[in-house]
């Protein structure tokens, strides 16, 4: 019997109960003593699943996360909820009532598509993964609206439904929807590196394009760094950030929309739409800086920012926009610049001692200096907070010092 299969009996569900808090250094001793009364295996199972749901909480939060079963792959490959919910959403307004889920992993997305009240047929080529999946829908009482199926993706006749969604494994080794024999236990973590090459998902974005093409509507989950020249000519590209993180670029297919582009901020959602503007010219630098979220920079909207602001940038190669004008938007970061200086750690010291600076952030972009280093030479104290930007200024290594707007 697999450990999943354990810890779906009504023994194995009571240890879970009993197990839920256990913290990590407690787990020899709470393992010795429960192996008085259950099998090694079970409490070995239940101990992996419990540090597991631990994990999973920053992604699905605490009430679905301590219901819900995972592998190492499954927590570590998982769309965050509040992402998940958002493309659902997506999905619901553009029409789609049915939705083929292909690479479905353990279900978050599939969980998401059947709270927004769309029916999924959720795929996964992995036995223990499907299985995972249909013990989830279960779990969170979704049963009736998703269809776990253990089938090749690629050998799935997704006819008569209205939209596919495609999450291709990027990972090497084994992966959702591509490998076997993973287990729920939480002992390992997901193997293999990311993967950067479209055509080495599993299955290749050729693949998932071309399912895509023939879908009524269909939206395929990529890596943000995806290069702008992949993206078909047919597919709006949107990506998406989630408190001021960047988690994924999405290919949608029959929005009406083929060849926009767009970036989404979470929570919200707030959508800045691409309108083909110029480069920004460089300017001088000005008493205010905007640092663009993530989601815009990937998505190549930072002359949108610029434009919003009035501003133009540091340097032709830094994604850094500077204002004479306070003008806040929710696509950047706003600070206030009060000191300039070329690049000198001494200097930067005695600043930040005469301004008792204990607390110091340090954001960089176009220097290779790290911050912890940074830190360690300048030994920051005093009750004050200042941030430090390391970055270029028409090509000359500058820092720039100052505080966040608001």
């Amino acid at each position: 019997m697999n450990d999943l299969a354990l810890l779906l009996t009504p023994e194995g569900r009571a240890l879970l109960d009993e197990v839920r808090d256990t913290e990590p250094a407690r787990e020899l001793a709470v393992a010795t003593r429960l192996r008085r009364d259950h099998p090694a295996e079970l409490v070995s199972a239940a101990l992996g699943q419990a540090r597991l749901r631990q994990r999973a909480v920053a992604k699905f939060g605490p009430e679905d996360a301590g219901r819900m079963f995972f592998t190492p792959n499954g927590v570590e490959q998982s769309t965050r909820a509040s992402v998940a919910a958002y493309r659902a959403g997506r999905l619901k307004e553009l029409g789609v009532a049915r939705v083929a889920d292909l690479c479905c992993g353990i279900g978050g997305d599939a969980i998401a598509l059947a709270r927004a009240g769309i029916r999924v047929l959720a795929v996964d080529r992995d036995p223990l993964t499907a299985a995972v999946a249909r013990a989830n829908a279960e779990a969170l009482g979704l049963a009736g609206l998703i269809e776990v199926r253990e089938a090749d993706v690629t050998e799935v006749d997704t006819a008569g439904y209205d939209a596919v969604f495609v999450d291709p494994a990027r990972r090497g080794g084994p992966s959702r929807g591509a490998a076997r024999g993973a287990s729920v236990r939480g002992g390992g973590r997901a193997t293999g590196g990311r993967v950067f090459d479209p055509e080495a998902y599993s299955p290749p974005l050729s693949w998932a394009i071309g399912t895509a093409l023939q879908a009524p509507r269909a939206a395929l989950k990529i890596a943000p760094g995806i290069p702008h020249e992949v993206v078909p000519a047919a597919a709006e590209a949107e990506w998406i950030s989630d408190g001021g993180d960047v988690k994924e670029a999405v290919l949608w297919f029959g929005t009406g929309a083929p060849g926009a582009v767009r970036a989404t901020l979470l929570p919200g959602p707030r959508t800045l739409l691409g309108r083909g503007l110029p480069d920004p010219g460089v300017r001088p630098v000005g008493r205010y800086l905007y640092e663009p979220d993530g989601a815009v920079i990937r998505a190549h909207l930072v002359a949108e920012v610029a434009e919003e602001v009035g501003g133009g940038l540091l340097d032709p190669t830094i994604a850094y926009v500077t204002t004479d004008e306070a003008r806040p938007t929710p696509y950047a970061t706003g600070y206030e610049i009060t000191d300039r200086l070329p690049f000198n750690v001494k200097k930067l010291k005695a600043l930040l001692r005469e301004r008792e600076v204990g607390t110091l952030t340090v954001k960089k972009r176009g220097s290779a200096v790290e911050p912890e280093e940074l830190r360690r030479k300048v030994r920051p104290q005093g009750p004050n907070a200042a941030t430090v930007f390391l970055t270029r200024v028409a090509g000359a290594p500058t820092m720039l010092i100052g505080r966040p707007l608001g």
